[in-house]
């Protein structure tokens, strides 16, 4: 393909993230609870991964579950995570917040961002939720937010690819599009094909059965009848060196 792709690791762990490393990802987004979506991860995970990472450690902000809209006490929260990312070391945070009519809360958005520099900022598919794309790119261009992390407003990355492209083209070098959302070894290669980018977003997870030998199948923990206890999903060394080999020997 004639050119780089860097590649970007989700990861809710530690573990994952060293993985990802050493498996030749060039940086990771740091969330906890990827099973809700992807939530503010702890100040020891932040602390942990950095000492442990040598490539780049995005931290994601996002104080809740559930739609990007923030209580003023949300925002606060935001406000001191990120604080608390810039004093750990992070090289960026990822970020995403709404009006009620579903468009970028700019004055918010602005907040955050000064707060942020000098670390990167990416703003995260709470882009997928805005009803015009291309009015949402013209805020965030407007901005200067780095990145853009987005699934082209589908389900999965590689069906909003037309829309990737599109974006990419009006952004230009003024702002990198990041796609995100379901990209696996089958789709990666038709995925870049069709956007040009220059950088994904991808899990690349695996299934680890925990190590427990006395087990309670009756007491769950969580609220969903789809999880374990005893088992987690986590960053596969061998499907993230597949997906780089993938990206940048087509």
């Amino acid at each position: 393909m004639g050119r780089f792709i860097l590649m970007e690791v989700c990861v809710d762990s530690v573990q994952s993230a060293m993985t990802a490393q050493a498996a030749g990802a060039q940086r990771v987004e740091l969330c906890d609870n990827l099973v809700e979506g992807g939530t503010t991860p702890s100040a020891g995970m932040i602390q942990l991964c950095r000492q442990h990472l040598s490539i780049g450690l995005h931290v994601l902000i996002r104080p809740r579950r559930g739609d990007f809209l923030y209580s003023d006490l949300e925002f606060e929260v935001m406000k001191q995570d990120i604080r608390v990312a810039k004093q750990l070391g992070a090289d960026g945070v990822v970020i995403g917040i709404l009006l009620p009519d579903g468009t970028i809360d700019v004055a918010r958005t602005r907040e955050l961002i000064e707060l942020s520099r000098p670390m990167s900022v990416t703003f995260h598919r709470a882009f997928d939720l805005t009803p015009d794309p291309f009015r949402a790119l013209d805020y965030l261009l407007d901005l200067q937010v780095d990145r853009l992390l987005t699934s082209g407003q589908q389900v999965t990355a590689p069906k909003g690819a037309e829309l990737i492209a599109e974006l990419r083209q009006r952004a230009g070098d003024d702002l990198i599009l990041l796609p995100g959302g379901g990209i696996n070894e089958q789709n990666l290669t038709a995925l870049l094909e069709k956007t040009g980018v220059s950088e994904f977003h991808a899990s690349a997870r695996e299934f680890l059965e925990s190590g427990m030998t006395f087990r309670r199948d009756d007491v769950p923990m969580g609220g969903s009848p789809l999880t374990t206890e005893y088992g987690s999903m986590t960053a596969s060394q061998i499907r993230i060196a597949r997906l780089l080999d993938l990206a940048n020997h087509t």
